[in-house]
């Protein structure tokens, strides 16, 4: 029996096309044709996959799932400096992404930022402080 390993994050989204715009700003490659499918799928740099399915597509065998609310699942981006936390947040939220909480220097010795998604998923950024 092989042993499992981790291998996608999933993220069920209400608009492809608004979620998508989100990843990419926050510098995916992700290609504008992928905004009007049902299931999108990026490969990662080392191998890890994340897809975005719409609710109806969850749906579609799954006829009872309801998405959740409130902050059920969350990404963190790594940065390279304090600098690039600020200015990466400051960017998503100039571009009408919703802050959750601004940046700070959080005492396990990372900037931390926390932004939320089109659906309310937060997505950390995050880097060393030192």
């Amino acid at each position: 029996m092989s042993t499992p390993r981790f291998d996608l994050v999933g993220i069920v989204v209400n608009d492809m096309a608004a979620a998508l715009a989100f990843y990419r700003a926050l510098g995916m490659d992700i290609p504008t044709e992928a905004d009007t499918e049902p299931h999108v799928e990026v490969t990662l740099p080392g191998g890890l996959r994340i897809a975005w399915d719409a609710v109806s597509t969850i749906q579609s065998f799954d006829p009872d799932f309801q998405p959740s609310q409130g902050n059920t699942m969350g990404l963190a981006f790594a940065l390279d400096s304090p600098g690039d936390v600020d200015d990466t947040y400051k960017r998503l939220v100039t571009a009408g992404y919703t802050g959750h909480k601004d940046p700070w220097d959080a005492f396990w010795g990372q900037r931390y930022a926390i932004v939320h998604d089109p659906d309310g998923h937060g997505v950390d950024l995050f880097a060393p402080l030192g």
